[in-house]
């Protein structure tokens, strides 16, 4: 086996982890699996992440990290809150049509690890929680904003990504976007422009 690089094993472990975790799950997932698949030693992942809890935690990170990067890069030439928040199905659905369908990683890692504490629990209520922020003052700026309307379009999300992991199909995410226009007022902007 060559040597990794001084400080070279971090990213090369995360970058395993993301792909086998996500893939096959955590549990079914061990550290010796990761190290091997990397090309580092076991020594070189725990002095990097301690334990694979924390390895678990970086990995939820990682990929709460680009998929903020990806909703910021497809809604940042989107002026309009009602068609930034259908931006949010668009790109549900590009993620897990990418991934095979594989479901989300953080509903998915939920469903493995069900001790409320566990420190990646918290991780993934982050991300849900910032999806639903999101939403949240998109919904705010629109002509007439519905409190409840967030809650009902997470709903919308989620039911559309776990039917179509199911189903292996992005159809979920196409009715669940046409359901949500339905729910959706116009902008505040559209309606002035419109008077």
């Amino acid at each position: 086996m060559a040597r990794t690089a001084r400080g070279g094993a971090g990213p090369k472990v995360l970058e395993t982890a993301h792909r086998l975790f996500y893939r096959d799950g955590i549990h079914a997932v061990g550290v010796d699996a990761i190290a091997a698949e990397a090309g580092v030693t076991k020594t070189a992942l725990y002095s990097n992440f301690g334990s694979k809890a924390r390895l678990v935690v970086s990995y939820l990170r990682e990929r709460d990290r680009l998929w903020q990067g990806e909703i910021d890069r497809i809604t940042a030439s989107i002026t309009s809150p009602r068609e930034r928040v259908l931006a949010v199905f668009d790109a549900y659905e590009a993620w897990l049509s990418r991934d095979r369908f594989r479901g989300c990683a953080f509903a998915n890692a939920a469903a493995e690890l069900p001790r409320p504490d566990d420190p990646a629990r918290e991780v993934v209520r982050h991300h849900k929680s910032a999806v639903r922020s999101f939403l949240r003052r998109q919904v705010d700026l629109l002509r007439e904003p519905d409190p409840e309307l967030p809650a009902q379009l997470m709903v919308l999300l989620e039911g559309a990504a776990v039917t179509s992991t199911i189903d292996q199909s992005a159809e979920p995410f196409r009715v669940a976007r046409r359901l949500a226009e339905s729910l959706l007022p116009h902008d505040a902007s559209e309606s002035s422009d419109a008077s």
